[in-house]
């Protein structure tokens, strides 16, 4: 019975930890991909990755690639892989332009997040503001927002990829950016995102991070990582946002 006690304790614990996480923040940091939106749900990100390969081999700079960075699915390796051998030049400028116009293809066929539009309402309403930090264009982000009527929440915040490719997470450059042009001191933000590199950008900000994970690798992933909050679904974020008794001041710059 003890045991049973202690046990229900500390996850009682956890929780309100989770919840003053939440509820404290006065700026949001959200990645794009994952926890707005399922970017490639309907264009898948390998048939992108073997697009700018193509593109490179059209080039004749197949040779930049090793055989396993030609097969990976994820479309950043590639860029990455270029820029670490080419970086700044007009070809990491181009492949990056191929990139940026496959994502916007991919935004028609996106799927959002559960309760992601919800959350970000929600969290705008209670007073908070609102930016995009993703490793995706902001060009990428900004289109799909609008479609879902969202970018009033976070304009003219998002911040995403440049040709700068070292400034992409884990690099906290994203984040460094948001917050200096919200003015907000790394303790009153809260970043959500899907992947380790995330968690290290935040840490790096020295901005409280909140994990989402959409099946149980990914939170195997961010677990193993060190992320101390995950969620497996935003909803428990809606419900404790609905909970709080009387909407925050408005975050104002500077606060």
């Amino acid at each position: 019975m003890t045991s049973d006690t202690t046990q229900s304790d500390a996850v009682a614990a956890r929780t309100q930890n989770l919840r003053d996480t939440i509820t404290r923040a006065r700026f949001v940091l959200f990645d794009f991909d994952g926890p707005v939106c399922r970017l490639y749900a309907g264009h898948a990100a390998e048939k992108v990755a073997r697009d700018l390969v193509e593109w490179l081999e059209w080039q004749g700079m197949q040779g930049l690639l090793t055989p396993e960075e030609r097969e990976h699915p994820d479309p950043l390796v590639v860029l990455h892989a270029v820029d670490r051998r080419r970086p700044r030049s007009d070809l990491v400028a181009e492949l990056e332009a191929r990139f940026t116009q496959q994502e916007l293809k991919a935004v028609d066929k996106a799927w959002p997040t559960e309760y992601a539009d919800a959350v970000i309402r929600t969290w705008t309403a209670v007073g908070a503001r609102l930016a995009i930090t993703t490793n995706n264009s902001p060009h990428t982000a900004a289109r799909y927002l609008e479609g879902r009527d969202l970018a009033v929440c976070f304009a003219p915040h998002i911040y995403g990829r440049t040709q700068e490719l070292r400034h992409l997470k884990p690099d906290p450059n994203c984040l460094n950016r948001a917050l200096n042009a919200l003015g907000a001191a790394p303790a009153q933000a809260l970043m959500i995102g899907d992947t380790p590199s995330d968690l290290h950008a935040a840490e790096r900000a020295g901005v409280p991070f909140l994990g989402y994970a959409r099946n149980p690798d990914k939170e195997k992933l961010l677990r193993d990582a060190g992320a101390e909050h995950v969620v497996t679904s935003l909803e428990t974020v809606l419900r404790m946002l609905r909970e709080m008794p009387v909407p925050m001041t408005r975050a104002a710059p500077g606060d």
